[in-house]
């Protein structure tokens, strides 16, 4: 009887040690953003409202970003389709419509296949008439 428990001891202390091994190397696997807010500052009304967001996938495998969707339909984003692999970057693209006067705070949910599956990025600023 000691003999099964010390059996079911190791086995269950053995699982937990390769259970935590996996958990800590799919950490590695994120998407990474150079930064996660883009400041337009005071802008003109119909100015250029254009803005790119950077990323890098920092896992080992290829990064798929499944939807990249805006808080509102005045912010307009596109992403790229195709897998990013490992180490390799790319850019989400986003337009505001500066026809709107005023100031604004919008958010863009990121989702994909790496660990940190959702990332909010966001776009602020005042548009004067």
């Amino acid at each position: 009887m000691k003999k099964l428990v010390a059996l079911l001891s190791l086995i269950c202390i053995a699982g937990i040690g390769l259970s935590a091994q996996n958990i800590q190397s799919e950490k590695t696997d994120s998407i990474v953003f150079e930064k996660t807010t883009h400041d337009y500052g005071t802008i003109q009304k119909d100015a250029d409202g254009n803005c790119e967001f950077k990323f890098t996938n920092t896992g080992e495998k290829p990064l798929m970003l499944s939807n990249v969707r805006a808080s509102c339909g005045c912010t307009v984003p596109t992403w790229p389709r195709k897998p990013i692999q490992p180490g390799e970057t790319g850019v989400i693209k986003v337009k505001y419509n500066t026809a709107r006067v005023g100031s604004f705070n919008k958010s863009i949910t990121v989702s994909s296949n790496a660990v940190n599956k959702r990332v909010v990025l966001r776009i602020k600023g005042t548009v004067k008439e």
